[in-house]
């Protein structure tokens, strides 16, 4: 029985290398960009941003320009049977072509992804850039979506929205947040040996780095709490882990009234907490938030509770 399992988990690992090897494999060619109205060094600017984040985000077999351009002969392809047939010349695997189109003030910006074997569109996507400066973020959306075989929206993150989503009425720019999240308070140790669940309700003043939340809390929980919390945040997309901590000052609320040596035991101290939980709709301007959090009171009473509250920044 041992033997089939070592077997069958063999097969699987070599499946997913095998897979893995295939990927990398991959050779793409990048054609000329195609562009009528816009200024050509805007049009190969954008073009090289492009292709340098391709090659940072793990696409290792790109055909060069030189080559790329040796093969068209300097004619410029304006459609995707065209690029399907230079992609034949460079025996290249996938093909990326790209459109900019001036409107107005805005350049619409027109992506295909193509496999050349079955000669399907895997992402054919549309976008617009508000302003020649904007095309740099959306250069580097585009690779990120070109990487990951996933659409424009879908490629969200933190630092690379572009100035049309942030139009929109859910800006996607805020790094300011205010809000409340509110839950329950479970006692584990001190509070006078009562445990019964406590309601909560607190505030946030956060302000967010691409990797970092850094805030104040203040909190009525058992009594009152005041925090300033840092949390490590794992992703920049719309589904946001994270882990952290806190340091403040928790003024607990006691019933029984205990003296030790004629002296009445201290109720509050300093606090410390340690966090986790997710952050939803992180890209956006709200982001809903739910956290789980262990508490440690310095105080007479030895307090000490699990936190679980949800919320909205």
């Amino acid at each position: 029985m041992k033997k089939i399992i070592l077997i069958y988990c063999l097969v699987l690992f070599s499946g997913s290398t095998f897979s893995q090897i295939r990927v990398d494999s991959l050779s793409y060619v990048l054609i000329p960009f195609y562009s009528i109205g816009l200024d050509e060094m805007s049009v190969k600017t954008s073009e090289s941003i492009l292709r340098m984040e391709l090659e940072k985000l793990g696409i290792k077999n790109l055909i060069s320009e030189q080559r790329t351009e040796s093969i068209m002969g300097g004619v410029k392809c304006s459609n995707t049977e065209c690029a399907v047939e230079v992609a034949e010349q460079l025996n290249a695997d996938r093909v990326i072509f790209c459109k900019l189109n001036p409107l107005g003030e805005k350049i619409i910006v027109q992506y295909y992804l193509i496999d050349f074997k079955s000669k399907s569109n895997l992402l054919m996507e549309q976008t617009t850039a508000n302003s020649l400066e904007d095309l740099e973020n959306v250069m580097k959306r585009i690779a990120k979506s070109i990487s990951s075989v996933k659409t424009f929206s879908e490629s969200a993150e933190v630092g690379r929205i572009t100035e049309t989503e942030t139009f929109e009425s859910l800006r996607r720019s805020s790094k300011y947040n205010f809000g409340i999240t509110f839950g329950y308070l479970f006692p584990q140790t001190g509070y006078d040996n009562d445990f019964d669940k406590t309601f909560v309700f607190n505030t946030h003043f956060d302000y967010e780095l691409p990797e970092y939340a850094i805030g104040l809390m203040l909190g009525l929980r058992r009594g009152f709490a005041a925090n300033i919390y840092a949390n490590y945040l794992f992703s920049k997309t719309d589904i946001c882990p994270y882990v952290g901590g806190s340091f403040g000052f928790h003024w607990v609320t006691h019933n029984d009234v205990i003296y030790n040596n004629n002296e009445k035991k201290s109720s509050d101290g300093f606090e410390i907490g340690f966090a986790t939980g997710l952050r939803l709709f992180h890209t956006y301007d709200f982001q809903v938030v739910l956290n789980f959090e262990y508490i440690i009171t310095f105080n007479d009473y030895n307090d000490k509770a699990i936190v679980f509250t949800i919320g909205i920044l």
